[in-house]
Order: C-alpha cells, then structure tokens, then sequence
C-alpha cells in the first residue's frame, strides 16, 4: 500500500536507503576517483546514512513509550540530525546536507506549505504533499550548493540539481514524483562520466553520485509501500586499504594532492563560520562545512592536520576528530632504531661524541615547552627533550630551536603548550626545516593537550601517522586552569576583585569563585557537561595538599563513568590545570 510524505515513510526511506548502500557499498566505492581516489566512498555513504536510520529508530522507539507516534517534521528532523553526526568523508557530508535541506523545507517553508512541526504532510492531499516533496528536493540541492566551498559540475551535486529538476517536472503525486527524481538522478549519473576528466579517463560515473541515485531510489521505494527486509548483513567491512598497482604506486594517492582527510563536529555560532571557511579553505581543498542551530560537521583535505584542527578550535569547539592519511606514498624507511632513550637524547650534544665523531641522528624526537619542574619531568619520562620556561621568562625561538638541533633527529614533533609561545615554536620550526630537519608543529594550547598528545606518541610508526595521532588526541582535549586574581579587572564572567580565583575554560574565564576547590568542580562541571571519559588534573607548586582530592572526589561522585589522573607539575604561574578528554 503506498504511503503518504509522513514519519512512517522516512523511516521505511532511513531503513531501504541503508539497505540500497549495502548492497552497492563494494560497486561504490570502486568506481570512486574523485575528489580522492580512496575507495570508501560507499562505506562513508553507508555508515551516515546507518547514523540517520539509527536517529529515526530512536524518535520512534522514544515516542512509543508514551503511546504516540512522532509526525513528519520530528522524523525528518532527526534522519537529518542522526546523518549530520554520523557523516563520513565528502559524499556522507554532503549526504548530510541534502537531508538537511530537505528538513528545512518541510519544517521551515515560508510559503506556508511545510507542516510547521505538526505533521500534516499529505493529510490535504496528494497533490500537497507532492508539492511539498518537489520544494525539499529543491531547497536540498541549494543547499548542498552552499555548503561545498568550490562546486564541481559532474558530482553528486550534480545529480542532486537534475533530481530536482526532474521532481519540478513532473505533475503527479509524492509517488510519482519520487520516480522521476530517481529518474532525473539516473540520467544526471550517467552524463557525469563526460562532465568531469577524473571520471573520463577512468571510464566510471561519478562514486557519491551513484550512492545518490541509490538514495532516490530508496525513497520511491518506500511511498511506493516497498516494506524493508530483515536484518542487513554487516556490508560496513572496508575494502582492502594500502594496495599498489603493478608498478608499485599506491592507487589510492593522488599525485601533488593533499595528504589528510580531516573531519570533525564543531560546536560554534553561525558568525564564527566565514573566518572557519576562509582560513580552512587556504589550506587545502575538498572543503564542506554542513549543518546550524549551532552544531557543524567539517571536512576538508589539507596537508597540515593541525592546522585544520586549529581553526575548528578558535571558531568553536571540535570534537569526534577523525584524521585520516590518503596513502603511503611518502612511508620512510628508517635505517636507525625507531626507539630512542629519553636521557639519551638530553645529552646528545651539536659537537662530537665519546667515540670523536658527530653523534648518529635519530630518526625522531618530540620537543616539548613546558613550565614546571613535574611537568618537564613527565614529558621527558614519555621520551621527551624538554624546553623547561622559567617564570617571567618565556623562551625566545632561539632557544626552542636550540633544543629541536639537541635532539639530534631527523623528524621533530613540536609542542609549543601555549597560546602565547605558538609563534616562537613556529619561528623555531622554519629554521629547523631550513636545516633540513623535518618538523611538525602539533597547535597543543596547554600542557594537558600535550600529555595527551604524549600519550599516543608511537616512535615506530610512520611520522604523518604519529603526528597525526597526536593531533588528534590533542585537539579532542578541553583544557582550562585556575588562577588568583591579583587585581580588580573585568572578565568574560564579570567584575573579579583581587583574591577571587578565576576558572579559565579554553582560555577564557568562564568562572569566577571564593576557593580553588569551589570553582575547580563548577568549571569541571561544565566541561563534562559536553562529555568526556578522562579528566586530566595537573597541580601546580603553590597548590592546597588535599585540592585534587577534593576535586576528584567530586568527580567520582556526579560522573561515575569518568576516570581522573592527577600529576604533581610544579608550574607557578597557576595552582591547577584540567584537561577533559
């Protein structure tokens, strides 16, 4: 029996959509060439669109406890949403984005045709509905449009537009103009191999257009009345990674092209997103910001990982950061041990050694800026030379330089562990590469983001491996710290009066208390607010004997899934630094 446009028919879409991946997931991501011939495109699209199916379920399963059944702006709302959170790489954002569109069609229609989050989609009728249907298809296409930085003709966009068009075209009910969507996409999918060269020389359609046209289908398929099968097989198994064609390239890297895939949710204002584009943008290409109402999901192919990361940090906050290296085309093969004793290290001197001759390189060390006697210590215990800040007395570029030659490696990792040293660590980093000595500069804004980052550090791997790592752990790490006021001064938070202790959350202060104990749990409540599984605590010299107890103790008792470490870091400049993970 056919459907009218209601939640009923976007949960059998969620379900026949997820189905139509899985079947042509292997198909898909072979034909994939572009923008990156990295062969997931159909696992990306696979696994947003299980994201969107699993958001719907739960509408459903939440609004069955209660004895309803959620309408049509409700069930459109969280497909989007659930594809939002859950999209994976270019096609799965963009994927994202359609739906999106699509959503705000039905709930936001100014012409006054859309629901108004009420439901009433097709109760008027056939014709309503089906005229609601070709204003979505329409506003996603738009959208998609203007969320990809630099459109490309003979894409799923592409397709998207013809779908649309089609929709416009035709005259009947949501059914029929569903089919000839899917027509419209079919037709647009099979011009796309002379619309873009990639495509051409490779003989194929575009790879996130076929997953589209799938897509289409699935929706006609479920106003038709088609009923989902059972339970999908696991079609999520990636295709084999890492393989070389016969002359012993990888055929997954595009020649010249960027070397990461980054991708994360931002948590940021509508305002902070055209400094994001622009600068994420100059970095590198493949760029697609999606999403609203405050929550984005960023994509984008750059060489600096870091960098990417960084933006999404002071437009917002990133989290679910994925980073992922395009292929191993530039994988080393060292000709020393990878490992390297930290002391070792230290010692290693720009003269001569024991023996007269100049000391061997290492294949590669981490240079960390810290302040505090514990924190140098720990950082050199996780194989760290260390640049040790004396207060008052931040280190010039000269210095921190002088450190990355005392490690004596051919590849440096960089954790400059404040805002403030981030030019001098950059500095250091351009005359260390004019030295021949590879550098990568991880952004870590405070030492907690660097004992994270420490934390994943692996020698034996790859450097754009381990740095991207590190990166990663770095910028998924929320950091704050508590600091007395020495005078009266307005803040984010207010008018402080000296002696009030000030919880800085990112940098900025978010709290202002009458104790360290009082305003280190109000600024860790709000941290874990956004989530977190790991609370690092960092005490400082002139810190109380029982304040991470205190703390601790707190946490223990309103986030029981939460697990704290506490370091001794000697630093003086504030009694405790925090980091959520």
């Amino acid at each position: 029996m056919p459907h009218t446009l209601d939640a009923s028919a976007v949960r059998a879409w969620c379900r026949l959509a997820l189905q139509a991946l899985g079947r042509a997931r292997e198909e898909i991501d072979a034909i994939n060439v572009y923008p990156v011939a990295d062969g997931d495109t159909g696992t990306n699209l696979y696994l947003t669109m299980e994201s969107a199916a699993q958001s719907v379920d739960a509408v459903f399963d939440g609004h069955a406890a209660s004895g309803h059944t959620p309408d049509l702006a409700q069930a459109f709302r969280a497909m989007s949403h659930g594809a939002l959170i859950g999209a994976r790489g270019n096609s799965g954002t963009i994927l994202a984005q359609l739906l999106r569109g699509m959503t705000e069609a039905l709930t936001d229609d100014p012409a006054g045709g859309a629901p108004n989050g009420t439901g009433a989609a097709g109760e008027a009728g056939d014709q309503d509905s089906a005229e609601l249907l070709r204003r979505a298809l329409r506003r996603a296409a738009g959208s998609a449009y203007l969320a990809v930085a630099h459109p490309v003709e003979g894409t799923m966009l592409t397709v998207a537009t013809e779908a649309a068009t089609a929709a416009e075209r035709d005259g009947g009910g949501p059914v029929s103009v569903a089919r000839a969507a899917h027509q419209g996409a079919r037709t647009a999918l099979a011009a796309t191999t002379g619309q873009l060269a990639v495509l051409g020389r490779a003989g194929v359609v575009d790879a996130g257009g076929r997953g589209l046209v799938a897509v289409l289908g699935a929706l006609a398929d479920a106003l038709a009345g088609e009923v989902p099968m059972g339970p999908l097989a696991d079609h999520t198994a990636p295709v084999p990674y890492g393989c070389r064609d016969e002359d012993g390239s990888d055929p997954h890297v595009v020649p010249g092209g960027p070397a990461f895939e980054v991708i994360y949710l931002l948590e940021a204002s509508d305002t902070a997103l055209p400094a994001l584009r622009g600068r994420l943008d100059a970095l590198g290409d493949s760029l697609v910001v999606v999403g609203g109402d405050g929550l984005w999901n960023v994509h984008v192919h750059v060489d600096d990982a870091g960098a990417a990361i960084e933006a999404g940090i002071e437009a917002g906050r990133p989290y679910r950061i994925r980073v992922t290296h395009f292929g191993d085309q530039t994988r080393e093969r060292p000709d020393t041990d990878t490992h390297v004793v930290p002391d070792a290290v230290s010692r290693h001197h720009e003269g001569a050694g024991d023996s007269g001759r100049p000391p061997e390189r290492v294949r590669r060390a981490v240079v960390a800026v810290v302040r505090g006697d514990g924190l140098a210590d720990l950082c050199a215990q996780a194989g760290a030379t260390v640049v040790a800040v004396r207060p008052g007395d931040p280190p010039a570029s000269g210095e921190i330089a002088a450190a990355i030659r005392r490690a004596n490696a051919r590849e440096v990792v960089l954790l400059p562990n404040d805002v403030e040293l981030r030019h001098a660590a950059g500095a250091a980093a351009d005359r260390a590469r004019a030295d021949g000595v590879r550098v990568a500069l991880i952004p870590t804004r405070s030492p907690v983001q660097g004992i994270a980052a420490l934390a994943v550090h692996e020698p034996a791997r790859r450097f754009d491996e381990d740095v991207v790592a590190m990166t990663s752990a770095a910028g998924a790490t929320r950091y704050a710290e508590l600091a007395v006021a020495e005078h009266q001064s307005w803040t984010m938070a207010g008018i402080c009066q000296a002696g009030d202790v000030l919880g800085l959350i990112d940098g900025d202060v978010a709290v202002i208390g009458g104790n360290l104990v009082e305003t280190g749990t109000i600024v860790l409540d709000r941290m874990l607010a956004a989530g977190g599984e790991m609370v690092t605590l960092v005490l400082g010299a002139g810190a109380p004997p029982d304040l991470a107890d205190r703390i601790e103790a707190h946490v223990q008792a309103g986030h029981i899934a939460v697990d704290t470490v506490v370091y001794q870091g000697g630093q003086q400049t504030c009694p405790l630094l925090i980091g959520v993970e």
